[in-house]
Formats: structure tokens, sequence, C-alpha cells
């Protein structure tokens, strides 16, 4: 018994200190948060933690230390050194200030997740895995859809199409695949592989069908014109494009033509923008508008560095005392990423956001696919933050660390594997 256990014992020391198992073991973890992410919030969070885990093992300090001093490292890490420090500056109560720092923690990921992805050959499979997670998540709208006893939503919050979750975050997702699927879709086009570029575009068709006939949310019909320019801009030639905008068009006022979902998400706007305006009633646009000029009144009140982290929810609270109506709203969230920010931490907080999401930007300006998605997420993500506050949101803002990580980990792989032959040359 000894005899045996001993070699037994020794195997499994040797796979302790074997920075290639806990590399593997990494990759397998931030697949299966890829796979979740649409699905769960729990599970995200407790794949996050492992995540973090596993990658410790495998890093070399010095190697490492050296990264941090990337802006694409600097400026999340900033964010979140910002909100830990405006809880000193805040008149919030220390509860309200540590659950807004919980937000920008997920940041924390973001040089682990580049570091290691740099050196692992796996990152391929996360985005693959988010993929097809989201594609499982499609068919299962388009079940609840037609059989809404199986969602998992309570009846009082339930809405068409949702399994899970929301029709904003689910919008996010389908939204993202659909476009990004755009690249290999054009890619295999030219190399001749039509099969499976035909694949491709059924299943970005599903998506945007989805999103047409079933559930979407205002801010992706905004956002997936934007997202799709970009690539036209950037991947196609100008008579390209210009074919594909004529293409667009047809194809949008047909969809609008076919699809009462679409009419009524646009027409509304205009309908809760008068109410708003003449009768101050509570709809989605005259919150938005509402919140927006208040905070917009409480970021002059201290542009330097805000009013401290945590701060907005009672700036609201002061706000709405006598006040009826949308103005007697209190919320914690603007609404706004910029405004999020600007309400909390002054001038310094949207500078440290912008120069993050500028930083980003920067590291996917060259041609590829993991360029490509990893572009496509921070433009989604900024765009989007006109309209909500992304970042600091759950999913969405995981979406973000995950995408901008493992996609920004490839590129510098490339990267750095191009300018060793330079150098070797």
């Amino acid at each position: 018994m000894t005899a045996a256990a001993q070699p037994i014992g020794a195997l499994l020391l040797k796979r302790w200190r074997d920075p290639a198992a806990w590399m593997t073991t990494a990759d397998i973890f931030a697949v299966l948060l890829a796979l979740s992410l649409p699905w769960s919030t729990s599970l995200v969070g407790i794949f996050a933690v492992v995540i973090v885990v596993v990658m410790l093992p495998t890093i070399d300090a010095r190697a490492f230390i050296a990264s941090l001093k990337r802006p694409i490292c600097v400026f999340p890490i900033a964010l979140f050194a910002l909100a830990l420090a405006g809880t000193l500056w805040s008149d919030a109560r220390w509860g309200m200030r540590f659950y807004a720092v919980a937000p920008t923690a997920k940041f924390l990921l973001l040089p682990l997740l580049f570091y290691h992805f740099e050196r692992s050959q796996r990152g391929l499979w996360v985005l693959t895995a988010f993929l097809a997670s989201c594609v499982a998540l499609l068919a299962m709208s388009w079940l609840v859809d037609f059989y809404p006893h199986l969602t998992l939503k309570a009846k009082d919050v339930a809405s068409p199409g949702i399994f899970v979750k929301n029709y904003i975050d689910q919008s996010q997702e389908f939204a993202l695949c659909a476009v990004a699927l755009a690249f290999p879709i054009a890619a295999l086009l030219r190399a001749g592989k039509i099969a499976l570029a035909l694949l491709f575009g059924a299943i970005a068709l599903g998506f945007l069908a989805n999103m047409a006939f079933v559930i979407v949310s205002r801010t992706a019909l905004v956002t997936i014109p934007i997202m799709l320019a970009v690539f036209a801009l950037l991947h196609l030639r100008w008579q390209t494009t210009l074919m594909i905008l004529c293409a667009a068009v047809v194809a949008g006022l047909v969809a609008w033509a076919a699809s009462p979902l679409l009419q009524e998400k646009i027409s509304s706007i205009d309908l809760e923008y008068r109410l708003y305006e003449d009768q101050g009633a509570t709809t989605s646009v005259g919150e938005r508008l509402e919140f927006w000029r208040k905070s917009l009144r409480f970021f002059v009140e201290a542009p330097i560095v805000g009013h401290g982290t945590g701060s907005t929810e009672g700036l609201f609270e002061q706000a709405a005392a006598g006040q009826t109506g949308v103005a007697a709203e209190v919320i914690r969230n603007p609404h706004n990423q910029t405004l999020n920010v600007a309400v909390q931490w002054g001038v310094l907080g949207v500078i440290v956001l912008y120069a993050m999401w500028f930083s980003h930007l920067l590291l996917f300006r060259g041609e590829g696919l993991f360029n490509w998605i990893g572009l496509l997420v921070v433009v989604q993500n900024i765009f989007t933050s006109l309209f909500n506050s992304h970042l600091f949101d759950f999913h969405e803002g995981w979406m973000y660390v995950l995408g901008v990580g493992v996609a920004g980990g490839l590129v510098l792989k490339g990267t750095t594997g191009e300018a060793r032959e330079l150098s070797a040359s």
C-alpha cells in the first residue's frame, strides 16, 4: 500500500509544481466562465475567483510586474484604485461605499488575462465557448417564445423569449456575436469555404432575426449599425461597403415592415419623450433624461474629484425630496457610464475611464480575427455606455473584461512573436 502510494503522491506533487498543468487548469476555468456568462451570475463570480487562484502558480513575478506598466493594465487598475480612494471623501454610509467599489474590482482581472493569454495556446477556446453558449441561448430564446412556460423567470418579470436574465443582457450578447461573425464569414468567403461561411451566416442571421421578431433592447438597435459601419470601414473596399450599405438599408426596411416589435421599439421613443415633457410621466426615455439632467448638476457641484464612491443614491434622494413622478425617482445608476463616473470621481475619473477605453482601442488597431473581436467589444461598450453604465453592470462589464482580456492576450502574443522574429532576423 505504502509503496504504491509513494509513486501516486510523487506524481501528484509533480503535477502540483508543474506550471503547464496550472496553465491548462486556468484555460479550462476561463472556458467555463465564458460558457456560464450568458446563463448565470453566481457561476461567473465563482469561476473568476478560481481563475485568479489557479493563475498565480503560473506567474513569473518579474515579467508580470513589467507587464503592469503597459497602459492597457495601468488604467483598469487606476479606475479601481480611484474607486477605493473615493470612499475617503464620500458622504455615503460605508456599506454603500464598498458596494460601489465592487463593480470596479473585476477590472483587476484584465492584467492577469492579458498576461495569461499572451502565453496560453487556448485563447480561441474561450471565445468559441462564449459563441457556442450564446447559440444555445438563442435556441432557448426561440423555444421560450413559442412555449413561455419554459422560462425560469418569475411570471411578474417574464419577457418574451427570455429564458434567464433579461432582454438587455441577451440583446448585448446576440448583437456582439452577430456582428463579430462578419469577419470570419468574409474571410471564409475569400478562401472559398462556402459551406462554413453559410453556416456562420445562418447563425448571425439567427441572432438578428431573434432581435427583430422576439425581443431586443433599443440600445442594441442603436449600436448594431455602428458596429457594422466599423467593420465595413476597416475590412471592406469602399465599393463593397456601398453595396452592403444599400443592402442593409433594404433589409432594415423589410425588417421594419415585417416586425411589429421593431416598429413599437422605435415609435415608442417619441411617445415616451412627449409623455415625460408634457406630464412628467415615468417612462424609459423620461427616466434617462431626468437622471442625466440631475447627474450633470451633481457633477457641476464637485467637478474635480466628484462626490465620492457610492454617493449617487444619496444625491438622488436629496434631489427627489418633495418631487413627484419621474423627478421623485431615486437610483444608484444614472444610466450613462461617463456620468456615473463623473458624479463619483469628477473629471479625474472621466480621464481615467476614457484613457482605459482609448488604450484598449489602440491595442486592437491591427488586422486579424482577435483584433476584430477585441475592437468590437470595446466599441460596443463605449456606445452602449451612452445609455447605460455597462462597464459597472455585472453582465456587460464581464463581457468587456473577458473579451478584451482574452482577445488582448492573443493580440499581444502575436505582437511579441513578430518582434522576436524581427530581432532574430
